[in-house]
């Protein structure tokens, strides 16, 4: 008999909530995380009394009622919506694109006006068949909010010319013909009260969780530990790169302490010129409505991955998809191996959708 049920590579939610499912049933559950602590990308970390989320802002949104029912009785949400803020060159615009924000490109106060005016915009791209994400920006929507509001931010973000991105990557556009500033469509919303810790410690209760751990650094012993593995760091890494490396895009955060109260009066403002080299700013405590003396801010730096950084966000073009596929399959052959998670899967998950599929996996294993 071997001394775990389940081995759970990483403590992210993925991983915790599989361990906490598996643990509502008797079962054995070592979690181990080659980072110093647990849960992940949704890490927070105190500075001056605010939660500060360590690896970018999360903002849980959900229109799954049992995913949001699932949580909400192991903490408590509050009332948070995001409604962010692009500032392109000083100028202040709220999004998503709505009818503030047409009120502030073009002074329109009626639905019918925005929609006289997008559709001039448009007018002069309605012939063309999009080659790349610029055209196909400006086919959507237009020169003026394209200009202001997605070349520079698309740039930073992806580290290559709007001209050189797939059209695919800017699929469509919502275009709200309301003064609404909830940047979601989903019912459900907000921030943990006392920060996304809380939530993990809850998960993780039943596990037993060692830090600071690599599997890749004895792999063999950790293989041989558990009657099967729940897999969710890098595919590609798992199978020692065997068919290349996967590509990714990366971040870098820079905090800063200030000794004032309140900085921009908002959680998130996005910087969307390019001559700004971050892409946003985040004011944490506005998160969970704070009123410490001090406040903290962070400047996101979007950077190309490479080993030794953290892998945000997936290169999800034609060539990486066929890669991933070929590690998909070879994950398939393997019976005692479950791949789960944004970086097993090559995907970009919302959280909700994080915690449904290890809740799915969980209902077929256990």
């Amino acid at each position: 008999m071997k001394t775990y049920d389940y081995l759970i590579v990483g403590s992210g939610l993925s991983g915790a909530v599989f361990a906490h499912q598996a643990g509502l049933k008797g079962k054995r559950c070592l979690v181990i995380d080659k980072r110093l602590h647990a849960g992940g990308n949704v890490y927070c970390e105190n500075i001056e009394g605010i939660n500060v989320h360590k690896y970018g802002a999360h903002i849980f949104h959900t229109n799954d009622r049992e995913v949001w029912d699932y949580l909400n009785g192991m903490i408590v949400f509050n009332r948070y919506v995001n409604s962010p803020i692009a500032n392109y060159k000083g100028e202040l615009f709220n999004l998503p694109f709505n009818m503030n924000t047409f009120y502030q490109l073009w002074k329109v106060k009626t639905p019918e006006e925005a929609r006289s005016r997008i559709e001039k915009a448009v007018a002069e791209y309605a012939n063309i068949e999009p080659e790349n994400l610029e055209e196909q920006a400006l086919k959507l929507v237009g020169k003026d909010i394209y200009t202001k509001l997605i070349r520079g931010y698309t740039e930073k973000q992806w580290g290559r010319k709007a001209t050189d991105l797939p059209p695919f990557i800017i699929k469509r556009l919502p275009l709200r013909f309301t003064f609404d500033n909830n940047y979601f469509n989903d019912i459900y919303q907000g921030i943990p009260i006392g920060g996304y810790n809380s939530l993990v410690n809850k998960l993780l209760e039943k596990a037993e969780v060692r830090l600071n751990v690599n599997f890749f650094d004895d792999r063999e012993k950790f293989s041989s530990i558990a009657d099967r593995i729940i897999y969710t760091g890098m595919i590609d890494e798992y199978f020692d790169y065997c068919y290349g490396k996967l590509e990714y895009r990366s971040l870098k955060f820079d905090n800063e302490v200030l000794n004032i109260a309140n900085y921009q009066g908002n959680a998130v403002i996005n910087y969307t010129d390019f001559e700004t080299p971050y892409t946003r700013i985040i004011e944490h405590k506005h998160f969970e409505f704070g009123t410490q003396e001090k406040t903290v801010i962070t400047r996101e730096y979007p950077q190309t991955w490479d080993e030794g950084k953290e892998a945000y966000y997936p290169v999800n073009d034609e060539k990486n998809n066929r890669l991933f596929e070929k590690y998909k399959q070879k994950a398939s052959m393997l019976t005692n191996v479950v791949f789960s998670g944004r970086l097993a899967d090559y995907a970009y998950y919302d959280m909700d959708k994080t915690i449904r599929k290890a809740l799915d996996i969980s209902r077929v294993l256990l």
